[in-house]
């Protein structure tokens, strides 16, 4: 068969596969912002809902959503780059730390709802915080660690051994080497998997139906040992629990949390693209 027919059938097949994956998505984000646009206002993102939460916004819902998200980024965050560090640049191969990043795998593929069943025997019941955003924030966090140090890993192996070497010849420390140079020079791929791991934990609904979220809170939270409403609960809770829901809530709802998603994303495509620009290699 002729090469160039080979190639044309080749890049025909991979168009089509690329179509196939990316049609249904923008299907379904075209349905959810022409529906959901239609419940946007002030009120209805700014408002305590009322009347069995048919009426009214999804102010706490937003509140909740963001409290959660960054919890578990200044839970996760130093714990897994402090981790990736030590398994990138000191621990040495051995069978523990192969066992170690095996693990570390295998955690990121364990469904959600048992780290939601882990979170609700080991803080919420052992440790006795009850449903509490300090619970739901440390089971997010575990949940997000096997991504952070999987591809942060990634990221500073990626870092050429010549800045080690150089920075070693010049008289500096091994961590004064990983501080200002294999750190910055790995940031970008770090943000990536430091966003990946949030983006999941803030669409989770699993994890904190055990541990912090609350069907409806008359107030907002007052403490780290209160509960929260959160978008992802209260989408499934107003789409199956609330009989005679306005559509149109349910997909401004939808939107919402879209929106915070993806402004999150594009936030840090920002950030990386500027520490991308300003690295040496």
């Amino acid at each position: 068969m002729n090469r160039n027919l080979v190639q044309k059938i080749g890049f025909f097949v991979l168009t089509l596969s690329a179509i196939a994956v990316v049609a249904p998505i923008l299907v379904v984000v075209g349905i959810i912002f022409f529906e959901g646009v239609r419940a946007l206002s002030w009120e209805f993102i700014s408002a305590m809902p009322y009347e069995g939460m048919k009426e009214g916004g999804i102010f706490p819902a937003i509140l909740g959503t963001l409290i959660l998200t960054f919890g578990t980024a200044l839970a996760a965050i130093p714990i897994g780059v402090g981790g990736t560090v030590y398994l990138a640049e000191y621990a040495r191969d051995t069978w523990m730390t192969r066992a170690i990043r095996l693990a570390i795998v295998n955690l990121a593929g364990i469904p959600s709802i048992v780290y939601g069943l882990f979170g609700l025997g080991m803080f919420v019941l052992f440790l006795h915080m009850g449903t509490s955003i300090l619970a739901g924030v440390l089971t997010l966090a575990i949940m997000t660690l096997p991504v952070i140090i999987s591809t942060a890993e990634e990221a500073l192996r990626a870092v050429p051994m010549e800045f080690r070497t150089v920075s070693a010849s010049l008289g500096g420390t091994r961590w004064q080497g990983i501080r200002h140079i294999v750190l910055p020079q790995a940031l970008p791929g770090i943000i990536t998997g430091t966003i990946l791991g949030l983006l999941r934990a803030a669409g989770e609904t699993a994890p904190i139906l055990f541990t912090v979220a609350a069907f409806y809170l008359p107030r907002l939270p007052q403490s780290p040992f209160d509960q929260v409403m959160s978008l992802p609960y209260h989408l499934y809770v107003i789409s199956t629990q609330v009989p005679g829901m306005p559509i149109s809530v349910q997909y401004g709802t939808a939107l919402v949390l879209l929106i915070l998603v993806l402004s999150m994303n594009v936030g840090a495509t920002i950030i990386r693209s500027y520490f991308r620009r300003r690295r040496q290699w």
